[in-house]
């Protein structure tokens, strides 16, 4: 099984400890104009949730430099965030940010509650059955611990054995760790014990207080944890990386609009600007791509 190069997580602690993440200016957005390109492909069949609004789904959790909350802890921030508004602002759509769990994402996007879902969603091939997506960032997955904590690698399954992780429910992630203690049973270790639990500052506490020895979760947040505030350090990277990806109901065709309008964020400079200024340099796409090869589990 190969392994994600440390390349990237070093890249993007690195930016967050050389001060480069201003989280003020970062309140200001990030807007685009209207891209003829894109709203050429809105299919006209596709009504949106709202007439003149993009209504996007994001996460309900503090998890930056995803999303997070602004300074009046009402406003929502991050890079899901900011490439949502270059999304309503090239097909020239109002944008409306619904928080949303986690678990809720995949019903609200089936059932039309939302036009689109951007919650760090990693393409796999399961959800492509449902889904159509056009992919927006390189995702990889990090192992975090308390910066005193005795573990300094964990690179495989026999570097969980017996740990307490944190994760969140029906994530990638997941799927890694049961994977992994599956190998471990089969080899006569001791697996890892899973902790769900669906709140940042949960998890913090429980790995503050010695109630769990890791979290393992997206990369970003890892790294922004770890050069905010010292408490935590990363101590390695997950098997797989994927795309993360835009997010949209299998088939109704909104997926090309989205394709073009990153397409052309990205020729403009603006997408750039959003994974600069949140620390996600490293994770950029040259283009987006529509539906690519997701991640398998065996």
């Amino acid at each position: 099984m190969k392994f994600v190069p440390l390349a990237l997580m070093l890249f993007t602690t690195a930016s967050f400890a050389q001060g480069t993440l201003d989280l003020k200016a970062n309140e200001q957005p990030i807007h685009t104009a209207k891209d003829p390109i894109a709203i050429g492909k809105i299919p006209q069949n596709y009504q949106f949730v709202e007439p003149g609004t993009l209504t996007v789904a994001i996460s309900a959790l503090n998890s930056p430099p995803l999303a997070m909350l602004a300074s009046d802890n009402r406003t929502r921030i991050g890079s899901d965030p900011d490439i949502a508004r270059l999304l309503a602002d090239s097909l020239g759509l109002k944008l409306k940010l619904v928080p949303t769990a986690w678990e809720d994402w995949p019903l609200g996007i089936t059932s039309g509650r939302y036009d689109v879902a951007l919650v760090n969603i990693a393409v796999t091939e399961q959800r492509k059955t449902k889904f159509d997506f056009a992919t927006y960032r390189v995702d990889s997955l990090a192992f975090s611990v308390k910066s005193d904590s005795e573990i300094q690698k964990i690179a495989g399954p026999a570097d969980v054995s017996g740990l307490r992780i944190i994760l969140g429910s029906g994530t990638n992630q997941e799927k890694i760790l049961l994977g992994w203690n599956e190998l471990n049973e089969r080899e006569g270790r001791k697996p890892a014990q899973p902790i769900y639990l669906t709140d940042d500052a949960s998890g913090n506490l429980y790995i503050q207080a010695g109630r769990a020895d890791a979290t393992f979760g997206p990369q970003s947040v890892a790294a922004y944890k770890a050069a905010l505030t010292g408490k935590t350090r990363v101590v390695g990277l997950g098997p797989k990386k994927a795309y993360v990806a835009t997010t949209t109901k299998k088939g109704n065709g909104l997926v090309y609009a989205l394709q073009a309008a990153l397409d052309g964020a990205v020729k403009r400079g603006e997408y750039q600007q959003v994974l600069d200024r949140w620390g996600e340099k490293g994770e950029e796409v040259a283009a987006s791509e529509i539906n690519p090869p997701g991640i398998t589990y065996p």
